[in-house]
């Protein structure tokens, strides 16, 4: 790993856009800024040997090949917690650092979780279509009341706790399926820890909050399907690979499924995916972490990671601190051993 001295002022690549107010706080470090988002991948490959790290979004792939072009390279910064655009296993042959900010979005996202639950709940994009269309269909946009319902959280990380408390607000039942965390944690909000079955089998309504992974890719399909409730409705702001869309199709065809709002999708865009054109679907185009607050706190939030990262060796938010180890063997510069110790905290 190419590492330099605290006191260098480094040169950062910002390829997707980013808030100032986050990219200030680099500024103010004496860290040489570069903005330029909408480069394509052959512009960006002939830039990477000329800086120290880049900031990314999801529209930026970090590919095998982008990180052999720079032996510069340092680190990759993801603003948002989302990683499936980074290669994270090439980064750490290349021994580049991978982080991102895992908090600053999590208020954003739980609300337009809840409200694509009232828009499930009470059709509210289809009868606003319908009303556009010059129709009134006060009858055939009957929906269901979200009080006394059971929700069932499948994840219950920063962005699933928000959900929690705000369905409980909203006086719904609350069952959570999450092994990683303990059921006293679960009950200490007010909700209830339960099985995989069980979550799957008992909720009205089922809002997905999990990461992406060979493990959670088509979490929910055909057999999953089988064993929830007739007419469940499903959410998911997670990742468009946790659900089966091909057997979501089927579910809803079938009746099982009653409605689906889905703001993630295994592509992106989903061009000529058969679950736009259903009826029985709310479809958005990843607005999950769409405000202006999350913006400015996901940035902030990464460009003080990556300033504590290159003055102080700190690795907050770092995904691959195997890097920090590898530089750290006898005889590397004490600025890696640093960092390696701030890894390894």
């Amino acid at each position: 790993m190419n590492v330099q001295s605290p006191s260098s002022h480094p040169r950062i690549l910002v390829c997707d856009d980013l808030s100032e107010v986050g990219l200030d706080v680099l500024r103010q470090e004496g860290f040489e800024v570069l903005r330029r988002a909408g480069l394509s991948a052959d512009e960006l490959l002939a830039l990477v040997p000329e800086v120290d790290a880049l900031l990314v979004r999801s529209r930026t792939r970090v590919t095998d090949e982008l990180l052999a072009a720079s032996s510069r390279l340092r680190l990759v910064g993801r603003a948002g917690y989302t990683l499936d655009t980074i290669d994270i296993e090439a980064a750490t042959r290349s021994g580049v650092v991978v982080m991102h900010s895992s908090l600053g979005n999590e208020i954003s996202a739980a609300e337009f979780a809840i409200g694509l639950l009232f828009s499930l709940a009470r059709r509210i994009p289809q009868a606003d279509a319908s009303m556009r269309a010059g129709r009134w269909d006060k009858r055939r946009h009957r929906g269901v009341e979200l009080t006394g319902k059971t929700l069932g959280v499948i994840g219950m990380g920063a962005v699933g706790r928000n959900v929690v408390q705000r369905a409980l607000a909203l006086q719904m039942h609350v069952v959570v399926h999450d092994p990683g965390v303990p059921a006293s944690d679960v009950a200490a909000l007010g909700a209830r820890s339960v099985t995989w079955d069980e979550v799957l089998r008992t909720s009205d309504f089922i809002s997905l909050h999990v990461s992406a992974s060979e493990r959670t890719r088509g979490l929910i399909g055909d057999a999953a399907f089988e064993q929830m409730k007739d007419r469940v409705r499903i959410v998911n702001c997670s990742r468009g690979s946790v659900i089966d869309e091909g057997a979501l199709v089927r579910a809803i065809r079938s009746g099982k499924v009653a409605g689906a709002a889905l703001d993630i999708w295994d592509e992106e865009p989903p061009v000529g995916n058969p679950l736009i054109s259903m009826a029985e679907v709310v479809a958005t185009p990843h607005l999950v972490a769409a405000t202006f607050e999350a913006q400015i706190n996901v940035a902030v939030t990464l460009a003080e990671q990556v300033r504590d990262f290159f003055l102080h060796g700190s690795c907050e938010g770092v995904v691959n601190p195997e890097v920090l180890d590898a530089a750290a063997e006898p005889g590397a510069p004490a600025s890696a051993l640093v960092a390696a110790e701030a890894g390894n905290g």
